[in-house]
């Protein structure tokens, strides 16, 4: 059956109309489906419906939002645009190719061609107009802006350097370089990175983004460029140009289509050159709440109940890139009333939140966390945020705030929730204080949620099975869990650019200051003892934290494991 004898009996155009179709297509030599969409005489979405069923092939209904761009690299841009097909997500070596017209036999000698080209599998999917246009977008990549820019350096290098770095003759309007690293970070922002990386190697300079905790190569570079990248990111940053023999630290700010986006840098000496990340930060993101954070349970109803004492320290942990900072600030959002004075001392301020007094601490001119903790608290706060515990003073100054009436959040580097007591004691504030100061203790890790359009169910292997019960029955109040119970694993699809998964969440615990935990500190104070008082208070673990949420079809045993190995 042809696709007009289709649309005919499923009535969606008349036989007439289908017989006049057919006539002006071979008289014009077109598609029939192209005249009957030209003409506004069939939705879109209609014909393309019956088209994949007509084809019995998948029909891609909406534009992925973000494909990877190794992905979209695996055909040639000229290609997609010629023959209207385009790579959508990659798993392995295999590929999903998008085509408006499956069945174009020069379109299928292309793609045939360019899998043993490069050695890919593929498998076809059908995509309307409009939405290939939509994909089309990203295609102005990176590769293809940067290229352009590069191309205009060409013509402007001199021969001669000075410091190692090409001397640019500025032509007027924008130098190619500042143009690169503008495209740069106007990909990463929009592609929702949390870090660029800008690295040297022997033959070529790379760029990597950081999506979703992952790193990810988004573009190569000639090495010749790679100094004078590095020296545009300082100036914007205010750093020292002829300093590359030791690290330095700066920060940023862009305009990107009304909204103000951060960058922290770092530059880093390494044998082949500088190093440099920077971290995105976009102070408007939105926070949403301890739910989403991935908070439930007793750690939920732990921290609620902490942010309603009157004062005490509201302590997180974890690593850099855990999340501990975005717990505190949706913390900081919950308590944020019109009656209550909330002042905060970052480095650097990550987030805006209406109606709180945010400062942005500078150690460069003195102005760092101790000093500010004091001229903080003379502006009557009810509530500080200081943005890292580092030193004994810091952390003498927030005690004292605590004990004086005012909750106070804040960060410490340590493995888990047991090793912040032990950390506090390292850092001098004597022992005596500390259960009347702290509430709450807050570790947590991030973990990539399993993107809900592809994860697949599985009948996990008797070893998987027996793991995770080992572990859930091993919490303190185990719950009823279904012995046969699923797993779910990624697969990768179009809307998640062929990864498997979408997002990040925590995984959390929570240790809560208690009597009993207040007299192992003013007693025999070990991690060991700690960790009985957290069993016996119901503490669930980061990793018995990550297996509910495994259980639940959220994230997968890979993440769970990957994020708590050193908790096991």
């Amino acid at each position: 059956m042809s696709l007009l004898n289709r649309l005919v009996k499923k009535g969606l155009i008349s036989k007439v109309l289908a017989e006049e179709i057919e006539k002006e297509a071979k008289k014009v030599g077109s598609r029939a489906e192209e005249l009957l969409l030209e003409k506004h005489l069939i939705p879109e979405l209609d014909l393309f419906e019956q088209k994949s069923k007509e084809l019995n092939i998948n029909f891609i209904k909406e534009a992925p939002e973000r494909i990877e761009p190794a992905v979209l690299e695996s055909i040639p841009q000229d290609s997609v645009e010629h023959y209207r097909m385009v790579p959508i997500s990659k798993k392995d070596n295999n590929l999903e190719i998008a085509m408006i017209y499956p069945g174009d036999l020069k379109a299928q000698e292309a793609l045939n061609f360019l899998a043993r080209q490069k050695g890919f599998n593929y498998r076809v999917s059908l995509i309307s107009p409009s939405t290939f246009k939509i994909i089309l977008k990203q295609y102005q990549t990176l590769g293809k802006e940067v290229k352009s820019a590069l191309k205009e350096l060409e013509l402007q290098l001199r021969p001669e350097q000075k410091d190692g770095m090409p001397i640019l003759k500025e032509k007027g309007g924008e130098a190619p370089i500042s143009k690169t690293v503008a495209v740069i970070l106007r990909h990463a922002v929009e592609g929702s990175a949390s870090d660029i990386h800008i690295e040297p190697l022997k033959t070529k300079t790379r760029v990597r983004f950081r999506l979703d905790g992952v790193l990810h190569s988004s573009l190569l570079l000639p090495q010749e460029v790679h100094n004078s990248i590095v020296a545009r990111i300082k100036i914007i940053s205010k750093l020292k140009i002829d300093e590359t023999r030791i690290p330095q630290d700066g920060r940023f700010s862009i305009s990107m289509e009304g909204q103000i986006i951060d960058f922290r840098v770092s530059t880093f000496p390494t044998t082949l050159g500088e190093k440099v990340v920077m971290r995105v930060l976009n102070p408007n993101q939105k926070l949403g709440d301890f739910e989403e954070l991935g908070l439930m349970g007793r750690n939920l109803e732990i921290i609620k109940r902490a942010i309603k004492k009157p004062y005490g320290m509201i302590l997180a942990t974890g690593p850099t890139g855990s999340g501990k900072t975005t717990t505190l600030y949706v913390t900081l959002d919950a308590i944020n009333k019109e009656k209550v004075n909330i002042v905060t001392l970052e480095d650097p301020v990550e987030y805006f939140i209406e109606g709180v007094s945010q400062s942005q601490i500078k150690p460069e001119i003195g102005y760092n966390f101790a000093d500010g903790l004091r001229h903080v608290l003379r502006q009557d706060p009810d509530v500080i945020m200081v943005g890292e515990i580092r030193d004994a003073e810091a952390a003498e100054l927030a005690t004292h705030a605590s004990l004086t009436g005012h909750i106070v959040l804040s960060t410490v580097h340590t493995n888990n929730s047991l090793g912040v007591i032990p950390r506090l004691i390292d850092l001098d504030v004597r022992s005596f204080l500390i259960p009347s100061s702290i509430n709450i203790m807050i570790a947590q890790r991030l973990v990539r949620k399993l993107c809900n359009h592809c994860k697949k169910e599985i009948t996990p292997p008797d070893k998987v099975r027996k793991l995770v019960l080992d572990e859930l029955r091993n919490m303190p109040n185990p719950p009823e869990i279904d012995t046969r119970f699923s797993l779910y694993e990624p697969q990768g699809c179009s809307k998640c650019g062929g990864t498997g998964y979408s997002g990040r969440i925590g995984v959390f615990e929570v240790l809560e200051m208690t009597p009993e935990l207040s007299d192992i500190i003013m007693g025999k104070l070990t991690e060991n003892n700690i960790l009985k008082e957290a069993k016996r208070q119901g503490m669930v673990n980061m990793r018995q934290d990550g297996m509910l949420k495994l259980i639940k079809g959220i994230t997968s045993l890979e993440e769970v494991l990957r994020a708590t190995s050193s908790n096991a």
